[in-house]
């Protein structure tokens, strides 16, 4: 069954001098307002614990055109600043909600330039898109057509460090399930294999920053040997920036392909919960974690699995997928990463990535088999006795459970959770 979707497109545009003037003035303004704005709420917040609502911020806007200093704010067009201020508001609910930090100030330097208009800002005729207060359409590079009959409602105009201009459609388009299929697939994600799947297949790390590590290397020499405010300094700056584009290109184009073929292939794709940020203290592996970009990795798996209406099992973190025998059930004493083959005491020899591969993909199935454990289980982390856990050790050693033991299992954790919930119930959370 098709479904309607909000999906990005995003190109690369070349603006002529006078575009590009408007857009950096547009930019600076968007920048200025949404700090302005993070100022005023800050000390309301603080000074007076009040909270300062996106009406309000949207009216200090107007009396800040009417000021000396910042008359220059009306020569841009109004809705990116509007749409800067309802980005801060969200930003403060995210907060609030205790989903997000405290939001920051955008940094001239360090921020991404991007300005919002929405549908008000921008006219699109005859495949051509021409911003408010510009002069002609913008020269945009069309490396893929946009939906048959698809109008863009909100466009997002970028300039990254390295000195590209890209502009990013929000169009509403039509998405048609993939062939169903029967093939379920686990993965473990590692540093030297990027995945290793449960069918035995390895697949190569690119190691996409280690290749132009010595690029990367020369270009920082480079920039640190200028003086700080040159001009050389900033024309240095960018060779960096182009670097690490470079890298990150590489690596989203080597991702979306994987991502895709994982999911076309298979009607259930099983992945760990990993906590990559405290995997990224380790001093040792964090530069190889970062560049094999793990979590960018789940992110496609999720929206692609959700378009194209398939499966997608996320188990337990705590699950020793490595530890445990497939064969018999058993999980290992200790295991150091240096050891990647490893024979259990029934005499079976497992591959240590393959083996978790299949470890991941039989817990993934049992937790979707009875809708228990999917998600990270907080008590059973402690305890170290999540139902994953127990049915998979069921399914790895080769005991075929009955429909009323899985019915019996099922029950179990369902009890387990009511006495969970009434307990908190209890206690007042």
């Amino acid at each position: 069954m098709t479904q309607q979707v909000k999906r990005a497109f995003k190109y690369r545009f070349y603006p002529t001098d006078e575009q590009a003037a408007e857009l950096s003035r547009t930019f600076g303004c968007v920048r200025l307002v949404y700090n302005m704005a993070l100022e005023e709420r800050t000390r309301a917040w603080y000074g007076e614990q009040r909270r300062i609502s996106y009406v309000q911020s949207s009216a200090a806007l107007t009396q800040w055109k009417k000021t000396e200093e910042l008359a220059f704010l009306a020569e841009v067009s109004a809705v990116p600043l509007q749409q800067a201020l309802r980005h801060l508001h969200t930003a403060f609910g995210n907060f609030f909600a205790q989903r997000a930090k405290y939001p920051r100030y955008k940094s001239r330097k360090k921020s991404r330039a991007a300005a919002e208009y929405t549908r008000s800002a921008f006219t699109w005729r005859d495949g051509k898109l021409t911003l408010a207060k510009m002069v002609g359409p913008l020269n945009i590079r069309w490396s893929r057509p946009l939906p048959k009959e698809a109008e863009p409602t909100t466009v997002t105009v970028s300039r990254d460090s390295a000195g590209r201009w890209s502009i990013s459609m929000l169009c509403e388009d039509t998405v048609s399930p993939a062939p169903a299929t029967t093939n379920a697939v686990g993965i473990d994600a590692g540093i030297i294999s990027l995945v290793t799947l449960s069918t035995g297949e390895k697949i190569t790390n690119p190691r996409n920053e280690h290749r132009d590590r010595a690029r990367l290397a020369r270009a920082q020499r480079e920039l640190s040997r200028k003086a700080k405010g040159s001009y050389n300094r900033a024309k240095a700056r960018v060779k960096v920036a182009r670097v690490h584009a470079r890298i990150a290109d590489r690596r989203r184009d080597f991702l979306h392909k994987l991502s895709t073929r994982l999911v076309r292939e298979n009607q259930t794709v099983v992945i760990e919960d990993l906590t990559v940020r405290n995997l990224l203290k380790n001093r040792s592996l964090a530069r190889a974690i970062s560049d094999a970009s793990w979590t960018e990795l789940r992110s496609m798996l999720e929206y692609k699995c959700a378009w194209y209406g398939r499966e997608l099992v996320v188990i337990d973190r705590w699950f020793p997928s490595s530890k445990l025998c497939g064969a018999c059930g058993t999980v290992a004493a200790k295991l150091p990463l240096n050891v990647r083959a490893w024979r259990c005491g029934c005499g079976a020899v497992h591959d240590r990535d393959v083996n978790a591969a299949r470890n991941i993909l039989a817990a993934g199935l049992a937790a979707s088999a009875c809708g228990d454990g999917v998600r990270p289980q907080w008590e059973s982390s402690r305890t170290g006795q999540s139902s994953v856990k127990q049915e998979t050790q069921r399914a790895t050693a080769g005991t075929s459970a009955s429909s009323e033991g899985r019915s019996q299992h099922c029950s179990h954790g369902r009890r387990r959770r009511d006495h969970r919930l009434s307990d908190e119930r209890t206690q007042g959370r």
